[in-house]
């Protein structure tokens, strides 16, 4: 479903959430997406990492 957005769809999104957060709010929401993107990843690795070694 979210392959199907596309360029102009992305950059609607965008608009609307500089819209409502406004510019001085959207880095920090980046990053906090970033984080938690990382740990997500990080804690997914983990998890097939232990299912590697018990097998």
């Amino acid at each position: 479903m979210i392959s199907n957005i596309g360029v102009p769809g992305l950059i609607i999104i965008l608009i609307i959430a500089l819209i409502v957060f406004g510019p001085g709010k959207l880095p920090q929401i980046g990053q906090a997406v970033g984080e938690t993107l990382k740990e997500f990843k990080r804690s997914t690795k983990e998890l097939t990492g232990d299912e590697d070694e018990q097998s």
